[in-house]
């Protein structure tokens, strides 16, 4: 009789080297049911957006296609996940579930509800981490308490990282035919095949590139918009199409690498404090900021989502984010730094665009880093280091080359003026057809104005 066959369900690992579960699956000699489920009415706090669901698409396609290779169909399913699962078990006579942990709080409570109801009916479960260099919770202090800070952490998980080896994918995959749900059903009204490519030979090949053309002056081209100058490895990192520890494994070798891997340290922080502090997404850590008077402005919320705030280095990062799913790190900073203390707009607000609109959409790292910059979260930038956009557009777009680029109707303005257009005087910007409040926006607030409101604002609730 041939053994009853695994189920390996995938979620945030979509890919077959370096899968913990995928591997452990494979080795127990069972015939393999790859299934992923889209559980539209899952009852999550945080569904994804429409650029995330876009990547998924293609992603799952791309592992279907890897899967295929080897023999196997991925099996995409739609409802509950725990009646998938267990319609499938009991279809199948399946003796094995194997995942790979996600860690938002809202899916650990999922996962442990389906791991207890699976068990208790007999089947087996195996679990293992598939996204993290090392677990939520391992790295702590002398104290045996979990960092606050960053550095200090930064310095604990280096000892913590090991050396094992990535897992290879798996020689022998045996499989279990069944019908399939189509890709559609995950929703999408989005497209950016223009920009990624979606899957585990894309990370691959991303990874290859910058090992080999960017990492060596990451340092500084990575503060450059202009340039390439970072990985843009981050949507594979969550959807899984790459670990971790294959990135780390590739860069820590190389010269000029450290820079580089304090970008996975944060990612390895910011998962902790989502560990800790479940409720990151919604509530400031520092509770000072409970009664901070953030301002309920609709019309410049949407100016900022648009990219019509009239400076142009918030509204080229704008623009980019909303064409492409993705913005340059220093001008993640630069927008939500206008966005919290210019305006002063709920951090949470502008963390929900981003969720809705960022193919890299990651609960942790977003949570942790919009808090970052609005002051009130861990390791925080202070409240009064408030980013003049102007300064800030001229320091790292000295050119204007990132804002000619997302911003074309200010392609004329000569560059003494790209990131202050108001100041270019008027017969000049007329010559280049640039007429403030038409052609372009005035700016929709006053740096210097905002700036002391911000700075009363954060006086008001420092006691």
């Amino acid at each position: 009789m041939p053994p009853a066959p695994a189920i390996v369900w995938f979620r945030q690992d979509l890919r077959l080297s370096d899968n913990a579960a995928l591997y452990a699956a494979a080795e127990s000699g069972c015939p393999i049911i790859a299934l992923y489920v889209w559980d539209k009415e899952a009852a999550e706090s945080w569904s994804l957006g429409q650029a995330s669901r876009w990547w998924l698409r293609q992603s799952l396609q791309s592992l279907s296609q890897d899967l295929q290779s080897h023999g196997v169909q991925l099996l995409i399913r739609t409802g509950s996940n725990l009646e998938v699962l267990r319609g499938i078990i009991s279809q199948t006579k399946a003796s094995a579930v194997y995942w790979n942990r996600c860690y938002e709080p809202d899916a650990q409570v999922r996962d442990a509800h389906i791991e207890h109801t699976l068990v208790t009916q007999g089947t087996e479960v195996e679990i293992y981490n598939g996204s993290l260099l090392t677990e939520p919770g391992d790295v702590l202090n002398k104290s045996g308490k979990p960092f606050k800070v960053f550095t200090p952490y930064w310095r604990a998980l280096q000892q913590q990282v090991g050396a094992p080896d990535t897992l290879p994918i798996p020689k022998t995959l045996g499989a279990t035919q069944l019908p399939s749900d189509d890709l559609d059903v995950i929703p999408c009204d989005v497209d950016f095949k223009g920009y990624w490519r979606p899957g585990e030979k894309s990370a691959q090949d991303v990874l290859e590139a910058f090992c080999t053309t960017s990492i060596g002056d990451y340092s500084v081209q990575r503060d450059v918009p202009a340039t390439t100058g970072t990985s843009r490895l981050s949507p594979y990192l969550h959807f899984g199409e790459i670990s971790p520890r294959q990135v780390w494994d590739r860069v820590k070798a190389l010269p000029a690498a450290e820079p580089y891997l304090r970008q996975l340290g944060w990612r390895e922080f910011s998962y902790q404090l989502l560990h800790e502090f479940p409720l990151l997404p919604e509530e400031p850590l520092d509770v000072r900021f409970i009664r901070f008077s953030w301002r309920d402005d609709p019309k410049s919320l949407e100016a900022w989502k648009r990219g019509k705030t009239g400076y142009p280095i918030v509204d080229a990062g704008m623009r980019e984010l909303y064409q492409t799913g993705w913005m340059h790190n220093r001008v993640r900073m630069i927008v939500a730094s206008f966005l919290t203390k210019h305006l002063l707009i709920p951090w949470q607000q502008g963390e929900a665009w981003f969720w809705e609109r960022l193919v890299d959409a990651d609960l942790a790292n977003n949570s942790a880093s919009w808090q970052w910059v609005a002051g009130c979260g861990a390791d925080a930038a202070p409240f009064f280091r408030i980013f003049n956009p102007t300064l800030q557009g001229e320091r790292f777009d000295p050119e204007g080359a990132y804002v000619r680029h997302w911003v074309p109707e200010l392609n004329g303005v000569p560059k003494r003026y790209i990131h202050q257009p108001w100041e270019c005087p008027e017969l000049e910007r007329a010559s280049v057809g640039v007429l403030l409040g038409k052609d372009y926006p005035h700016p929709i607030v006053d740096h210097k104005s905002a700036r002391k409101r911000a700075l009363d604002a954060f006086a008001a609730i420092k006691s």
